[in-house]
């Protein structure tokens, strides 16, 4: 290849991988592969959603805390105190005029104030099949424990989906591939 044409090319090829780079900068949205979940786990089915979860975890739908359910790991050892855990608050937002980003910049006013040393690590919208939702991940000390949250919002029929789920900071990365199995096989009806 002649140099003096390749040389008008490196400003035009930087030139395209700035913007693409800016643009997938700028792009909030982004999509969510389809993850496949084993045919022996259950599923937790509602007349408002479904979730499905592997048989490790212990289901509880008593509604205690305004909880929809919760979704507990095993305790690994009498002395492991806190049990990973996945769960579901659905917030009645009838007549308060409150779409989805308004709901996560009230989320993100809150994580800061509910939680010390709150550091808010990924906010992002996620387009998945039918439906828009949005996810926010987060850092902070809760009492005793330093811990790490997933959030996943959705605004349906003027209710606020809130799953979440909740590790150990040192636990995360062990429980992260379950964590993301069950909280992707949710879906809102």
């Amino acid at each position: 290849m002649n140099y003096h044409k390749t040389s008008k090319l490196l400003p035009l090829i930087g030139l395209i991988g700035i913007l693409i780079i800016l643009i997938s900068c700028v792009n909030k949205n982004q999509s969510v592969e389809q993850v496949e979940i084993p045919k022996d786990w259950k599923t937790l089915e509602n007349a408002n959603y479904s979730i499905q979860y592997p048989d490790s975890f212990e289901l509880n739908t008593l509604g205690e805390m305004g909880l929809s359910f919760i979704l507990l790991s095993k305790q690994t050892s009498p002395s492991d105190l806190f049990r990973e855990n996945i769960n579901l608050i659905i917030q009645d937002l009838t007549n308060q005029n409150i779409n989805l980003d308004k709901f996560v910049k009230i989320s993100e006013g809150q994580i800061t104030t509910m939680f010390k040393n709150a550091t808010i690590n990924e906010n992002k919208r996620i387009i998945k099949e039918d439906s828009e939702f949005h996810v926010m991940s987060f850092s902070g000390i809760q009492g005793q424990f330093n811990l790490k949250f997933v959030q996943y919002y959705w605004i349906v029929d003027q209710k606020a989906y809130v799953l979440t789920f909740t590790c150990e900071q040192t636990q995360y990365d062990h429980y992260k591939e379950i964590g993301d199995k069950i909280m992707n096989s949710f879906k809102v009806k």
